[in-house]
């Protein structure tokens, strides 16, 4: 039998699921529910599948009850499971943006992206085998698309800045925010006295911190009460969370300014500033965790957020772009 993973119950029939990607605790699968129908928010990988179905039998939700896959994003640590989940949840359509539809559908070139980075048989390793998914059962999804999970409203809203392909979803039932990646990434090892730590992630190869800050903006202007983040779960505390995302997309992008005009940019450079600055400001946040705990938990963060700090920065000097008016 099949154990099950973590499992957080919130208020409004939302869980949150640990999708078993790298280690507890890294990223989360969302299960909302109204009445006798269920959707997801995310799916981690394939081989988050088999504790997120044990999840829904414990919880007497049977996979025809399953209406909904929404993907916040083509990220395979947010998408990875779609092909695998669609075989199990016979009735479930897969909502996506139309930047990722087409990915889904064929997903060739995702995976040739992916194994470009990680090598075939490690990607065999972290995501297993990604088949096409049937048109007929994707919904692509533009801005401000509604769709109701058994009369309960949830809207798509466009938020690129970690990715063109990304949406986040408003439940006005809950006043809550899926936020994806876009509201950036949130431990809870890190919390101190109720306060979360969150900062951006801006892993390859789309970010865009002028879109980054937009889109953060038109969450906040929804006045949500509580964000979910997939890596990892439920934080509050959102305008205190929003003045410190704003600043920390522009210290990150100032890190990585700063090394513009060096002849042999070497990313371990970026790698280290990125580094000291978390620390300084988990320094801030009075987090007491040793140095070693910190740097472990922070470490794959760190060094995607370089990679795709250094993109961008090489896809600005090649085509460059007025920055963001000051506020």
């Amino acid at each position: 039998m099949e154990q099950l993973p973590a499992i957080t119950d919130y208020p409004h029939n939302i869980s949150v699921i640990d999708a078993r990607y790298h280690r507890p605790g890294r990223a989360a699968i969302h299960l909302i529910t109204e009445g006798d129908k269920a959707a997801l928010v995310d799916t981690g990988t394939r081989f988050s599948v088999p504790g997120v179905m044990a999840v829904l039998a414990h919880k007497h939700i049977s996979p025809e009850q399953v209406e909904y896959i929404f993907l916040t994003h083509i990220h395979l640590d947010h998408a990875g499971g779609a092909s695998e989940f669609m075989q199990h949840l016979p009735n479930a359509k897969l909502v996506v943006h139309p930047r990722g539809a087409s990915h889904m559908a064929n997903p060739v070139k995702l995976i040739a992206g992916v194994m470009a980075v990680y090598g075939e048989s490690e990607f065999r390793r972290i995501y297993g085998e990604i088949l096409p998914i049937p048109a007929r059962r994707i919904i692509e999804a533009p801005d401000n698309t509604l769709i109701e999970l058994n009369g309960r409203p949830l809207q798509l809203l466009d938020t690129p800045g970690h990715a063109r392909h990304h949406y986040c979803i408003y439940d006005v039932h809950s006043a809550s925010i899926f936020t994806g990646d876009t509201f950036g990434v949130s431990y809870r090892e890190l919390d101190v006295n109720g306060l979360e730590f969150v900062f951006p992630t801006t892993s390859p190869v789309q970010f865009d911190p002028e879109a980054a800050h937009a889109s953060i903006d038109r969450l906040m202007a929804l006045h949500p009460q509580q964000a979910f983040l997939t890596h990892y779960g439920r934080i509050r505390n959102l305008p205190h969370h929003t003045s410190q995302m704003h600043a920390l997309i522009d210290a990150f992008v100032s890190i990585v300014q700063h090394t513009a005009e060096m002849q042999d940019r070497q990313p371990a450079i970026i790698k280290e500033a990125l580094q000291d600055l978390l620390l300084e400001q988990l320094a801030i946040h009075r987090c007491t965790l040793p140095c070693d705990t910190l740097l472990s938990l922070l470490q794959t963060d760190i060094k995607l957020n370089a990679q795709g700090l250094e993109i961008w920065l090489e896809q600005t000097i090649r085509q460059p772009k007025q920055g963001r008016a000051a506020s």
